[in-house]
């Protein structure tokens, strides 16, 4: 083995290794694409890029992420975390819950149902996880618990309903992987679509089975009458986040805004709506747009990091390492793709969402592209890939967003055994896809098709 690629592996190993120390992924990204630029030099190991060593490599990479920074794409990010931070702040939610509750709570498994629905809503709306699964948990699982709904059960559902918004259009994941993979990022939404909605639908199935099979541990709630106020009452709390949801997607869709600019009107339109609704204080507002700060902050720092962890990566070789490695499989190019699933899934269970896209995406996609797989049938793939990373042990944030809010006497204990039957719903959604790539590949093409 060539001493490039020693180090590049020591580079990829040393990542791993040091996630666990707690320290800030950013500083451990960053760190080390300095420590290991300065090994390669020491060593006079050639990076594998046609302008030398020393300061041409570092001029390269300040370069690489000036250009991250200057790409417009990424203006989408502050202003869709902005969008969802105001729709959780604004009693949109709160209203849906009442609404739907009204109308299925009467059957059993009703208000799991009802939170499903709201999590859909939720994540064509917001796309940030930790808002969505704390907002259903204050909203849904304490009405669960006290109809007498199994506490695994609950708890359950509303962690993997919140982690929806990650995969459904406008998700600032489906953005940084379009930012990665140099796509359009239109037709990731597009092709998230019905994956997303395939998702829900099994857990909508899974809850009606789940409420016969089981009729004590998610019975019918008690309920007023569904008559003409409570449909009528269901949709006045529907249009305000439809309105949203035409606003952003409808746009992109229609090809008449791109989505920074969609971005733009999202966060235009949540603002609107939560000054017409009269919810939002002065004080809340400043909250608001502190956290969409601090949470840009933390992604972009990432980002940056990853930018140069990944630019000295391949500079010492390590993507062709990888390729040769996933090219010597003794499987075809579908079994090459599998084996990058369950790897991913695999890393899910000790990696955040952000790390696996901004480094593991860009290094296998490549081999994936060569095989000639549809490049928006895969990044989806992987997408729903790593929603199992929010549920998954031990790093399973979702689980950790619920934990902080959820009532006493439900521990992470109670929480992982209801995620369980979710994380199996997943990757039977995830074994779907792969079968079926008209589900990806069909709604892209028939918007941006010939």
């Amino acid at each position: 083995m060539a001493p490039n690629e020693i180090l590049a592996l020591l580079m990829f190993f040393s990542f791993i290794s040091l996630v666990f120390s707690g320290f800030p992924v950013a500083w451990i990204l960053g760190g080390l694409s300095v420590i290991f630029t300065a090994l390669a030099i020491v060593l006079d190991v050639d990076f594998q890029i046609p302008i030398g060593l020393g300061w041409d490599y570092t001029s390269l990479t300040v370069d690489r992420i000036w250009n991250v920074m200057e790409n417009w794409v990424m203006v989408a990010l502050p202003m869709f975390i902005l969008m969802g931070l105001l729709l959780d702040r604004s009693g949109i939610a709160r209203d849906l819950m009442i609404s739907f509750a009204r109308l299925f709570g009467g059957i059993r498994g009703g208000l799991a149902i009802t939170v499903t629905l709201i999590g859909l809503l939720l994540a064509a709306t917001t796309g940030i996880i930790g808002a969505s699964v704390v907002l259903l948990a204050l909203l849904g699982l304490p009405v669960m618990l006290k109809e007498g709904y199994d506490a695994s059960f609950a708890a359950g559902t509303v962690c993997a309903v919140g982690t929806l918004g990650i995969l459904i259009p406008p998700s600032i994941m489906l953005v940084l992987m379009a930012d990665r993979m140099s796509m359009s990022v239109g037709d990731l939404f597009l092709g998230a679509v019905f994956p997303g909605a395939l998702l829900g639908g099994l857990y909508i199935v899974y809850i009606l089975v789940f409420g016969l099979l089981r009729p004590g541990a998610a019975p019918a709630a008690k309920h007023d009458p569904v008559d003409w106020s409570a449909i009528v009452g269901l949709f006045k709390a529907i249009l305000p986040p439809a309105f949203l949801i035409l606003a952003v997607l409808g746009s992109i869709f229609m090809g008449l805004a791109t989505p920074t600019e969609a971005a733009g009107v999202g966060a235009a339109g949540a603002l609107l709506l939560a000054w017409a609704k009269r919810t939002l204080s002065w004080t809340e507002l400043r909250d608001v747009l502190e956290e969409t700060t601090q949470t840009t902050a933390f992604i972009f720092a990432v980002l940056l990091g990853a930018t140069a962890f990944s630019l000295v990566l391949r500079g010492l070789g390590g993507d062709e390492l990888i390729e040769r490695a996933l090219l010597s499989l003794p499987f075809d190019a579908t079994g090459i793709v599998i084996c990058i699933l369950i790897a991913t899934f695999l890393l899910g269970f000790f990696l955040d969402w952000i790390e696996l896209t901004l480094i593991i995406l860009p290094l296998v996609s490549p081999v994936v592209l060569n095989l000639g797989f549809d490049p928006v049938w895969f990044t989806v793939l992987f997408a729903v890939c790593l929603q199992t990373s929010f549920l998954t042990p031990p790093v399973g944030f979702a689980i950790f967003y619920l934990k902080g809010v959820a009532p006493p006497g439900i521990d992470v204990g109670t929480i992982y055994r209801g995620v369980v039957p979710f994380i199996a719903l997943q990757i039977l959604g995830l074994l779907i896809i792969f079968n079926w790539q008209g589900l990806v590949t069909w709604l892209p093409a028939q918007a941006y098709g010939p």
